[in-house]
C-alpha cells in the first residue's frame, strides 16, 4: 500500500541517492572511506561465490547512506531552526557546515555498526564532502519520483 502512493519508492530512492552521493565523495576525496567485511562475509554466506566484495561494498553503502538519511530526517532540522541566525547572518553559507555535522554525526554512529565511514578531517574533508553530497542531490532531485 505505501508502495503505491509513492513514500516507500521515494524512501527508496533518496537511500540511493544517499549511497550515490557517498560514493561520489568517498572516490574523489582520499580522506573519506567506507570500509565493511561484514557486509562482504554475509554476502558470502548465502552462497553466491562470486564478487561478494563488490556486492558487500554496495550494501555498505546503501546502509550508510541509510543512516545518513535518518541522521538527516531527525536530526537536521532541529540543528536548521538553532543555528538559523548565524545561517541569515553567513547568507546561508553556514548549512553547509550543517551538512558537514551532519555527515559527521553520521561517522560516528557508523562506529557502533558492522560498516564504517570514516572521515579523517571536519574541516576540509567533511565540508567538501557536504559540498559533493549536495551538489549530486541537487542532480538526482531531478529524477522524476525522488520527491515527494
Amino acid at each position: 500500500m505505501l508502495w503505491k502512493h509513492g513514500t516507500m519508492g521515494s524512501f527508496i530512492l533518496r537511500v540511493i541517492f544517499n549511497a550515490a552521493a557517498l560514493w561520489v565523495a568517498s572516490w574523489v576525496l582520499p580522506g573519506m572511506d567506507i570500509t565493511s567485511t561484514a557486509a562482504s562475509d554475509a554476502v558470502a554466506r548465502t552462497g553466491i561465490s562470486q564478487d561478494t566484495e563488490t556486492i558487500g561494498i554496495v550494501l555498505a553503502y546503501l546502509f550508510i547512506g541509510l543512516i545518513f538519511g535518518v541522521v538527516n530526517a531527525l536530526v537536521r532540522p532541529l540543528v536548521s531552526l538553532l543555528a538559523l541566525p548565524i545561517t541569515i547572518l553567513t547568507l546561508g553559507l553556514f548549512a553547509i557546515v550543517i551538512n558537514a555535522a551532519m555527515l559527521y554525526l553520521t561517522a560516528w554512529i557508523s562506529d557502533y555498526t558492522p560498516v564504517h565511514l570514516t572521515i579523517d578531517s571536519f574541516f576540509w574533508t567533511a565540508i567538501l564532502a557536504a559540498i559533493i553530497i549536495s551538489l549530486v542531490s541537487l542532480v538526482a532531485g531531478l529524477v522524476p519520483g525522488s520527491r515527494r
